[in-house]
C-alpha cells in the first residue's frame, strides 16, 4: 500500500533517490541520475537539482545552453538554468506513459555545450490511486441449469484497474447469498479474476432467479471499487458442459503477417448428444480493448485468425480468451487462454535526429572538434535494431559513438575556407535487419573564415610610365589586388610609403585611394625636375591579426617636348660682335652658336638654321654644331657689319624653336692684328694667364691677412704685459731728467671706475716716477685754470700743439679737412648729435682731454714703442668717443708736436698706417705740406 503522507504530498516525492555512476572511461555522458517522482503531479513541480547532482557550473549554465533533449513528441521536463532545478512541464499520467507496465520510466538526456557533453536521465513515475476499477459491462446475465452439481465455477466478468501495484485491483467482493461463494484467482501475468462457485444446489422451482453484486477492490488508500450486478438465471438442466482440450493456447507469428493468417485453433468437446453437443465458439468477455479488431476467431471450428495489422512495436504479447458453448437448452459454457506473441521484422528504417550542431565552425578549429550531436532511434528489437551511422568518404568529419544509439560528429582533418566553405554532410543510418532499412538526413556545416591569408598580387612590382605635364587628379596606377579570405577580413586597405631616406613624395606628389588602390598625381610631373620614383604600396587587410603585402611601385616620368631651346652662346641680351678681317677665305670659323634644350631624347636634337642675314650667300651654318663659317672669300662689296638670326629647333612635336642674334663686324686685314693673333689663340692664353695670377693675388691677400691678424694678436699680448709691468713698477722721485713721456688712460685700462675721470700727466723722463692724479671735479677733470698747459708759456703751447693752435681760451678754428659720418662723430657713445659737417668738438671737456692724450701720445711716439693710446691707429680714444673714433677719421697733429728732450719729430700717422718709412736724418718728411718742426 502507499503511504498515506504520500498522497497528501506531505513527502516529497521529487527526493533523488539514485546516486551518480560512474561507468568506466567514457566520460560524463555515461552517468546516468535517476529519480522518483508521482503521477500527475502539477506543472513546474521541482523533480531535483540536476545541476548539484551532476557537479555543473550554474553560473555558466545559460552560456552552455543546458536543455533536455527527449525521444517523444511532448516535453515532459524541463530545466531551470537559473537555479539548476528539473521541474515538470507538462501532464504526467503514468497510465498514458505505461500503460498496465509494472515499473514506468522515462528517459531524458541532458545536453550542455561548450564544451559539448551528454548525461542521461530517468525518472521512474510512481502511480497513485487515481482510477477506480472498471467493468465491462454493466450487468452480467448468467444462466446456471439447475442441474448443475456444487463446486461448479463460473468465470464473471474482470474488472479493470489502470493503476498498477498496489493501487490496482486487489479483491472481489460478492453479495450475501446462500447459493455462491466468490474465489478469487491470479492468472499468469499475475492478475486477479473471480469465479462464482456453486456451493448449493439451484432448485428453479424454488429460485428461478438471483440478484448478486460483484465488488471489485482496488488497494488504495482510501480504497476504490467499482459494482456489477448479477442477475442468475436458473435453467432447466443440460447436465454436461463443453471442456476444452486444453486450459492454455500459445503460438508466435509474424508482426508483418497479412490478414488472415493462421494463428492457432482452439477445440472443446461436449459429450452431450444433438444441439446440447454442438458446440459455439466466441470471444470472452473480459478480453482487452481491441483483440476483436487484431483477430478473428470461426465460431464453428475455433480457428484464430489476423484480421487487422500486428505492431511489435505496440504490443508483444496478446491474450484472447475463448470460450465455448453448446446449442442444447440451457448451455453451459467453457474457457480458454490463447497467448499470441508477436515475432519482430525489420520493418522500422532508424530515425536520426541532430540535438546540436556547432556552426559555422572556425577554419583553424583543431582536430577532433565536436560539430554535431546526433541520437539514431529504431523501434525494431535485436539485430533489427541495432544502427551504425557513416558519412561520405573522403570528407574532413568523422562518426564516433561514446553512448548506446548517439554519435558525435567530429572533424577529422583540417578545414579550409577558400577550399570549401561550406559542407552539406549526408549522413546516413543503417540497422542490422535483413533486409537492412537506411535514413538519410543532410547536416549543413558553415566553415567561418580566420585571416590567414595576406592581400595578394599577380606581381610584386608595378612600372608605371606617365608623360611629363599629366592632369592633377588622374588615375595613373590600378592596383590589381585581392584576398582569398571572407568579406570582413579580405577588405583591404592602401597606402603609399616612400623608399629609402628620402620622403615628401607621398602627399606632395601621389597619393592612393584607401579603399581601391587607385593611385593619382597630386600635382604635374616635369621630366626636367625628377625623372622617377621609388614607392611602395602597403595593402592591409581587415583581419585580426592584420596581415600585409608590400609592392614595389616604381614611376618612371617620359619626357615631352615642352622647353624651348635655350641660347647658351651668344648670350641673350648681352652684346656679342664677332671679327671677321676682310679677304678671309671660305670655310673660315666664324663663331658657333651653343644651344641647350632641357628635355631629353630625340626632343633635345637640336638643328641649326640661318633665319636672318644681310648677305644669304656669305654665311653657312652647320645644321647640327651651329658653327658658322664662310661660305665664300670675304669681298670688299661686303657689309663692315653683320647681324646674322640663327633659328635653332627641337626635334620633339610639335617642334619648338629659338632664335639667335650674332653680330659680325668685317674688320681690314691689318699686319698688326695678324703678329699679335697669328693663330687666333694668342687671346685665350691671354685670359689663362689673366686666371693664373688673379688666383695668386688672392692666395697673397690671404695669407697676408692671416700673418697681419697674428702679428695685431702677438702685439697686443705685448701691450698688455707692459702696462702691467708699468703699474708695479717702484715709486720713484717725481720729477728725473728729461726723458719719454708716458700716458695712460686711466678709463680705458680698467683702473678707474667708468664714472670718475682721472687725467694722468707723466713727463718725459717720469717713466719710473708716480703717476700724478688730479683729483676729480664735478664738470670735468680738465676744467681746472691750473692745467698743466693752460699754465705753460703760450709760445711752448703752439709748439706743441701746432703753429695754428691758440692757448686756451683762444680756441683755433676746426680743421676743415677733418670730417666724421654721424656714425664717427666723437662722443661717449659715438652718436652725439651736431651738425652735418662733421667739425671737430668745441666743448671745453672734450679738447682738453684730446690735448692731453695726444701730449701723452706724443711722449710715447717719441719713446718709440706706443701705439698712441693702446690700439693701433686710435690715439687712446676709442674708450670715450667709441670704437668707430680712429685715427683714420682725425687729423694728423704729430707732425706739429715738440718733444723736449728728444731731437725726434712724430711721423705723419698716414706714413705708418701706409707702411712707409720716414726721411732719414733727424726729422721726418711731413706728408701733409706743413712746415717742418725741429
Amino acid at each position: 500500500m502507499v503511504p498515506e503522507a504520500w498522497r497528501r504530498g506531505l513527502v516529497s516525492t521529487g527526493r533523488v533517490v539514485g546516486v551518480l555512476l560512474l561507468l568506466s572511461a567514457l566520460n560524463k555522458a555515461s552517468t546516468v541520475i535517476h529519480y522518483e517522482i508521482l503521477e500527475e503531479r502539477e506543472k513546474g513541480f521541482a523533480v531535483g537539482n540536476v545541476v548539484a547532482n551532476l557537479g555543473l557550473d550554474l553560473g555558466s549554465l545559460s552560456a552552455r545552453r543546458l536543455r533536455v533533449v527527449s525521444g517523444a513528441s511532448r516535453k515532459f521536463f524541463e530545466v531551470n538554468r537559473e537555479t539548476g532545478e528539473m521541474f515538470v512541464n507538462d501532464r504526467l499520467d503514468r497510465e498514458e506513459l505505461c500503460g498496465t507496465l509494472p515499473s514506468c520510466t522515462v528517459t531524458l538526456e541532458l545536453v550542455v555545450e561548450n564544451p559539448l557533453e551528454l548525461f542521461s536521465v530517468e525518472v521512474v513515475i510512481q502511480d497513485i490511486n487515481d482510477n477506480n476499477p472498471a467493468f465491462p459491462t454493466r450487468e452480467m446475465k448468467l444462466e446456471i441449469s439447475e442441474a448443475m452439481a456444487p463446486g461448479t465455477r463460473f468465470p464473471l466478468e474482470s474488472a479493470h484497474d489502470p493503476d498498477v501495484g498496489s493501487n490496482s485491483l486487489q479483491t472481489y467482493e460478492l453479495s450475501r447469498n446462500e447459493y455462491f461463494a466468490l474465489r478469487v484467482q491470479m492468472r499468469e501475468d499475475s492478475t486477479k479474476y473471480a469465479e462464482l462457485v456453486l456451493e448449493r444446489a439451484l432448485d428453479r422451482e424454488r429460485e428461478p432467479s438471483l440478484q448478486l453484486v460483484l465488488t471489485a477492490l482496488d488497494g488504495g488508500t482510501p480504497a476504490l471499487s467499482a459494482s456489477l450486478p448479477i442477475h442468475i438465471t436458473v435453467l432447466d438442466a443440460n447436465d454436461n458442459a463443453p471442456v476444452f482440450n486444453q486450459s492454455l493456447y500459445r503460438a508466435r507469428v509474424l508482426e508483418d503477417a497479412p490478414p488472415g493468417t493462421r494463428v492457432v485453433q482452439v477445440l472443446a468437446t461436449d459429450l452431450d448428444e444433438g444441439p446440447n453437443g454442438e458446440i459455439i465458439y466466441s470471444f470472452g468477455s473480459h478480453n482487452r480493448a481491441g483483440v476483436r479488431e487484431l483477430f478473428a476467431l470461426d465460431l464453428v471450428t475455433g480457428v484464430l485468425t489476423i484480421k487487422g495489422r500486428l505492431d511489435f512495436e505496440d504490443t508483444k504479447l496478446h491474450e484472447i480468451y475463448i470460450q465455448a458453448k453448446d446449442k442444447g437448452t440451457n448451455p453451459e459454457g467453457a474457457h480458454c487462454k490463447v497467448l499470441v506473441e508477436v515475432v519482430d521484422v525489420n520493418d522500422n528504417a532508424p530515425e536520426i535526429t541532430v540535438t546540436s550542431v556547432y556552426s559555422p565552425v572556425p577554419e583553424d578549429a583543431p582536430l577532433g572538434t565536436v560539430i554535431a550531436l546526433l541520437s539514431v532511434t529504431d523501434l525494431d528489437a535485436g539485430e533489427n535494431g541495432l544502427v551504425t551511422c557513416e558519412v561520405p568518404p573522403g570528407l574532413p568529419f568523422s562518426l564516433t559513438s561514446s553512448l548506446k544509439n548517439y554519435f558525435t560528429l567530429k572533424t577529422s582533418a583540417d578545414l579550409d575556407r577558400e577550399t570549401v566553405p561550406e559542407y552539406n554532410l549526408s549522413i546516413t543510418a543503417r540497422d542490422a535487419g535483413t533486409p537492412s532499412l537506411s535514413a538519410l538526413t543532410i547536416v549543413r556545416v558553415q566553415v567561418s573564415d580566420i585571416n590567414d591569408n595576406p592581400p595578394q598580387s599577380s606581381q610584386s612590382s608595378y612600372d608605371v610610365y606617365i608623360e611629363e605635364n599629366n592632369l592633377p587628379g588622374a588615375p595613373i596606377l590600378n592596383l590589381s589586388v585581392w584576398d582569398p579570405d571572407a568579406p570582413q577580413n579580405a577588405r583591404l586597405s592602401f597606402f603609399l610609403l616612400e623608399q629609402g631616406a628620402e620622403t615628401g613624395l607621398v602627399g606632395r606628389y601621389f597619393t592612393i585611394n584607401r579603399d581601391n588602390g587607385i593611385v593619382s598625381s597630386l600635382v604635374p610631373l616635369d621630366y626636367e625636375d625628377r625623372r622617377e620614383f621609388e614607392l611602395t604600396a602597403h595593402i592591409s587587410d581587415g583581419g585580426t591579426p592584420v596581415l600585409a603585402t608590400n609592392i614595389s611601385v616604381n614611376i618612371f616620368v617620359t619626357d615631352r617636348n615642352d622647353n624651348a631651346p635655350q641660347v647658351l652662346y651668344p648670350r641673350p641680351g648681352g652684346s656679342s660682335v664677332e671679327m671677321l678681317p676682310r679677304g678671309t677665305a671660305a670655310g673660315h670659323l666664324v663663331s658657333r652658336v651653343v644651344g641647350w634644350d632641357a628635355d631629353a631624347g630625340h626632343n633635345a636634337w637640336l638643328s641649326y638654321s640661318l633665319l636672318g642675314a644681310p648677305n644669304q650667300s656669305l654665311f653657312a651654318i652647320g645644321l647640327h654644331t651651329g658653327q658658322i663659317s664662310t661660305a665664300r672669300p670675304v669681298q670688299d662689296t661686303d657689309s663692315p657689319r653683320q647681324t646674322l638670326t640663327v633659328l635653332i629647333k627641337d626635334n620633339g612635336e610639335p617642334s619648338l624653336s629659338t632664335t639667335a642674334t650674332l653680330t659680325v663686324s668685317v674688320t681690314e686685314d691689318s699686319p698688326e692684328a695678324r703678329a699679335e693673333f697669328p693663330s687666333g689663340s694668342a687671346p685665350r692664353e691671354q685670359n689663362k694667364n689673366l686666371t693664373f695670377y688673379l688666383l695668386l693675388s688672392l692666395i697673397l691677400v690671404s695669407v697676408g691677412f692671416v700673418v697681419t691678424a697674428f702679428g695685431v694678436i702677438i702685439f697686443k699680448v705685448y701691450k698688455w704685459k707692459q702696462s702691467r709691468d708699468l703699474y708695479r713698477a717702484p715709486v720713484s722721485s717725481l720729477y728725473r731728467t728729461p726723458g719719454p713721456s708716458l700716458h695712460a688712460d686711466a678709463v680705458r685700462g680698467g683702473l678707474m671706475s667708468p664714472q670718475l675721470y682721472h687725467q694722468v700727466y707723466l713727463t718725459t723722463d717720469s717713466r719710473r716716477s708716480d703717476p700724478l692724479l688730479k683729483k676729480p671735479g664735478a664738470a670735468s677733470p680738465l676744467a681746472s685754470r691750473q692745467n698743466t698747459l693752460r699754465s705753460c708759456d703760450p709760445v711752448f703751447y703752439r709748439q706743441v700743439l701746432g703753429a695754428e693752435s691758440a692757448p686756451p681760451g683762444q680756441q683755433a678754428p676746426p680743421n676743415t679737412d677733418w670730417r666724421f659720418s654721424q656714425a664717427q662723430r666723437p662722443g661717449t657713445s659715438g652718436s652725439q648729435n651736431g651738425d652735418d659737417t662733421g667739425t671737430w668738438p668745441n666743448n671745453q671737456f672734450d679738447t682738453e682731454m684730446l690735448q692731453a692724450m695726444i701730449l701723452a701720445s706724443a711722449s710715447e711716439a717719441a719713446d718709440g714703442s706706443s701705439t698712441l693710446g693702446g690700439g693701433a691707429g686710435t690715439m687712446g680714444l676709442s674708450a670715450r668717443y667709441g670704437p668707430q673714433f680712429t685715427l683714420q677719421h682725425v687729423p694728423d697733429y704729430r707732425q706739429n708736436v715738440y718733444i723736449p728732450g728728444s731731437n725726434a719729430t712724430l711721423t705723419n700717422a698716414a706714413g705708418k698706417r701706409d707702411g712707409k718709412a720716414p726721411a732719414g736724418g733727424n726729422g721726418n718728411k711731413k706728408k701733409s705740406g706743413k712746415k717742418e718742426k725741429k
